[in-house]
């Protein structure tokens, strides 16, 4: 199963544009997550208590967890993520919040080492930018670690068009860039 994680929240978003035409070349069923239409719960002490109990008792029936298992059950996770004041948007981070339960997506060995318990081998991350970036760290860095660290996936891959806001700039022109670059890399 493919897993897309939509950080996006225009209608006419140019990063989902992006990230279909990853996906027109990803083959298996997709299960799409828009984060716009979730709502969080507050992460309060009353929230972590609940969710405390629950991981102590390997007890994932609450609703709480089905983001956490759908995301464990991914054979490949695309996220579209706008980039927005260096990073992405707040929902991203919210979301792997959710996800990033212990005895669920992840363990921790004796020497405190995190196993993943996913099956994702892949993560493709798409971005796109008004300006340009100085540095993916805080927006695909910091999700390819978390990956990494977390849930075992090492082949994580970076598509952004970048500028596209900028006086003068060819959005269009831009975006076609990016679906050719797109293109090429799935011959």
């Amino acid at each position: 199963m493919i897993l897309f994680i939509d950080a996006c929240v225009r209608t006419d978003s140019r990063t989902r544009r992006l990230a279909k035409r990853v996906l027109s070349h990803l083959s298996g069923p997709v299960e799409t997550v828009r984060l716009e239409e979730i709502d969080f719960p507050k992460t309060d002490e009353a929230f972590l208590k609940k969710r405390d109990a629950c991981i102590a008792a390997n007890d994932f029936h609450d609703p709480m967890f089905d983001l956490a298992k759908q995301f464990q059950r991914a054979d490949t996770v695309v996220v579209a993520a706008p980039h927005w004041d260096l990073s992405f948007p707040a929902a991203l981070k919210q979301y792997f919040e959710q996800i990033n339960v212990v005895g669920l997506t992840f363990y921790y060995t004796d020497s405190d080492r995190p196993i993943t318990l996913c099956r994702a081998k892949k993560l493709i991350y798409v971005a796109t930018a008004g300006g340009p970036v100085r540095s993916h760290e805080y927006g695909f860095g910091y999700v390819k670690a978390l990956g990494a660290e977390f849930y075992g996936i090492e082949d994580a891959t970076l598509f952004c068009a970048e500028g596209i806001d900028l006086f003068g700039a060819d959005a269009e022109a831009i975006l076609d860039a990016a679906e050719e670059q797109i293109d090429r890399a799935f011959v």
